[in-house]
């Protein structure tokens, strides 16, 4: 049996939803709404189409392109109609962000690994190619590689194979989930090849994240903002630029943009979900338990994700990758038992 105190934090929360409007004064809100990743956002957008089509008596959830980082701060901010509900993410929740949900009230947060992606690296078609790999992309990126001064000022600097062009690269922001895998697949990487530096993850990791994860600031990366739509344009008038998003915007534009093969290996479907791809990672959806049965309709849109996120399902059409089918069976065992996540395995 429940205790007391379960029953009135239950209450309060519900008094919380009901008594907050969305914009943080008085009122109602009867519409999801969902936060975070650019990366997830064409795949939620996609799950709320079909959700409006399939329950017409429910409101159209509103899908925000905030950025993971963005998202989760205002996911974590507490509970309450002027909070969002779901929090869309191209990387996993952050232990400190765990916390921060913790600490305001956001004690039942449910964790879906909803399917795959790959970080892919484009440029126009008949534009600038080469033949990557993460110790490339460090040594051209980094702003102090293997904490030495940056000096490379075309790609042909970083390594004689490649063409004698300025470095240009277009990407995420520090906000974004697509940046930190950026960092984690690739940069962290490339800095390893380094045996001072895998000799320096042991002793300093702080010092380690700095020399092998901080990105130049002096034009040869360009912060594009959240719209991995935007990088998609400045590529493609660019023949000289690469551009860094998720493959599914690879997918959609490839009759105008050719995909850049890391480490010989291109980004395909089905490169990234047998994981062969190095920029391959997991996409993630986090949902308020406490706000399932206050904000109408939550419980259907997550219902509707697990119709969606299988291989040929619908999300296929918008350049989806499907996880295993062990892994969408846990998820879905999650959303059916209620599993509340914890803080074990976060980083």
């Amino acid at each position: 049996m429940k205790s007391t105190s379960t029953f009135a934090i239950a209450a309060i929360s519900a008094l919380a939803l009901t008594a907050c409007g969305s914009g943080g004064s008085t009122g109602t809100r009867d519409s999801i709404r969902a936060v975070g990743s650019s990366t997830v956002y064409p795949f939620a957008k996609k799950v709320a189409e079909d959700f409006t089509a399939t329950h017409p008596q429910f409101k159209s959830p509103l899908i925000e392109s905030t950025g993971t980082g963005g998202g989760m701060k205002l996911f974590c901010a507490g509970l309450g109609a002027n909070t969002p509900d779901i929090e869309d993410a191209s990387r996993r929740m952050k232990k400190a962000e765990f916390e921060d949900c913790q600490k305001n009230g956001v004690t039942e947060v449910i964790e879906l690994q909803v399917g795959l992606d790959g970080i892919a690296f484009a440029s126009s078609k008949g534009g600038i190619t080469m033949n990557l790999t993460p110790k490339i992309v460090y040594e051209a990126l980094a702003a102090k590689p293997y904490g030495k001064a940056q000096t490379t000022k075309t790609w042909k600097d970083v390594d004689p194979s490649l063409p004698n062009e300025p470095i240009l690269m277009y990407g995420p922001p520090s906000t974004s989930g697509t940046r930190d895998a950026l960092k984690e697949l690739i940069l962290e990487k490339g800095c390893e090849s380094n045996p001072e530096m895998q000799a320096l993850k042991e002793s300093d990791k702080d010092k380690f994240a700095q020399v092998c994860t901080e990105v130049r600031s002096d034009g040869a990366y360009v912060d594009s903002g959240e719209q991995d739509n935007l990088i998609v344009q400045k590529i493609e008038n660019n023949r000289k630029a690469i551009g860094v998003f998720g493959y599914s915007y690879l997918e959609e534009n490839l009759s105008k943009l050719q995909d850049l093969p890391m480490n010989g290996v291109d980004a395909t479907y089905d490169n990234i979900s047998s994981f062969k791809y190095p920029g391959a990672r997991p996409l993630y959806v986090y949902y308020k338990k406490q706000h399932v049965g206050v904000i109408p309709g939550l419980k259907e849109f997550i219902d509707q994700w697990t119709k969606s996120w299988t291989k040929g399902g619908p999300l296929a059409k918008v350049g989806f990758i499907a996880s295993p089918d062990d892994v969408q069976a846990a998820n879905l065992k999650k959303v059916q038992d209620g599993t509340i996540m914890t803080a074990e395995g976060l980083e």
